[in-house]
């Protein structure tokens, strides 16, 4: 029997780390994880993952130099815009979730365009978290009818996160989303990350054992010697 699709999220992390350690800019540690990329999104229907959402730039990610923050947005609007047809072609539906009022004008019209190219397919959902809070987008939420509506009909629960670099945490990223979520961390720089390594993390969350807080309906009860004890002796006296 067909196993049901799941929901993978990707914290793509160590861009710029990969870069340095090989005395590169680190814009060109992000530029190889953009090829990474494409490739993950190549292999992902293939291992069953229905939905793909990525970490692409987190909302405290304003908080690093201008000139490698411009560059991010840049690199990001030409991704939309070189990758859009292939996937399309591909039957990749393209989403973006996080702000959207503190993008610069040319990522917007990069993102409208690859949303609507590819709003009809269905082999594979991809979903990049841009500007990107969880909780910012849970208080959001909190405080509107209207907002929390939509916050829990694009909630769709993480079975599988992914987090590369060598970082165990889950900084900010799908939260309400993940509670449930069984978590991978690799030593593995982003720009290395293969999909190899992906199969092998799907293989991974494949033997894990999903309760969601119930216990398996194999389980057995230990009783402590002592209750049983005590539980014997009063058959005894009756």
């Amino acid at each position: 029997m067909r196993q049901s699709s799941i929901h993978t999220a990707i914290i793509m992390d160590g861009n710029g780390r990969w870069a340095a350690q090989r005395g590169l800019p680190r814009l060109e540690g992000h530029r190889v994880g953009a090829e990474t990329l494409r490739h993950i999104v190549e292999v992902a229907p293939r291992l069953n993952i229905g939905v793909l959402t990525v970490y692409a730039f987190s909302s405290d990610n304003w908080n690093r130099p201008k000139e490698e923050v411009d560059a991010l947005l840049f690199l990001l609007a030409c991704y939309f815009e070189k990758e859009s047809v292939r996937l399309r072609d591909a039957g990749v539906r393209t989403t973006v979730i996080g702000r959207r009022d503190r993008l610069p004008p040319a990522l917007l019209a990069a993102i409208d365009l690859a949303e609507t190219r590819t709003e009809h397919c269905a082999r594979l959902h991809f979903r990049l978290a841009v500007d990107y809070s969880a909780r910012a987008s849970i208080l959001q939420a909190a405080g509107d009818d209207q907002l929390r509506s939509a916050f829990f009909n694009d909630a769709i629960p993480v079975d599988l996160l992914i987090r590369t670099g060598g970082e165990q945490r889950l900084s900010d990223f799908l939260l309400w989303e993940s509670a449930y979520a069984e978590l991978v961390f690799t030593k593995r720089m982003w720009p290395d990350f293969t999909p190899t390594d992906l199969r092998a993390a799907v293989a991974e969350f494949h033997r894990r054992d999903r309760r969601f807080g119930a216990v398996p309906q194999t389980f057995t009860e230990v009783v402590p010697e002592s209750e049983l004890a005590a539980s014997s002796s009063e058959r005894w006296l009756r």
